[in-house]
């Protein structure tokens, strides 16, 4: 399919027919890259997406312990209760 580019202020774009959204799944906003001679639209990362889930699953199993539990290094100040102020 062949669209025209138009002026769009001081910038430039496409339209991108709706049958294309649908198919891709794009909505508001999107990731844009040059790729060699390409330009490349991908939809957003969510870096944490699904984490309160895998947490959740997680502590289920668990599996939500520490990775480090040698805590020999440990002193006093990591031991007490305190506060901001």
């Amino acid at each position: 399919m062949r669209v025209s580019i138009i002026k769009i202020g001081n910038s430039q774009g496409i339209r991108i027919p709706k049958a294309i959204l649908d198919q891709t799944g794009l909505k508001n906003e999107v990731e844009l890259q040059v790729e060699r001679d390409r330009i490349v639209l991908r939809s957003p990362k969510q870096p944490r997406q699904n984490w309160a889930e895998a947490f959740s699953s997680m502590a289920k199993h668990g599996d939500d312990k520490l990775l480090d539990e040698d805590l020999s290094g440990r002193t006093e100040w990591d031991t007490d209760e305190w506060e901001w102020r």
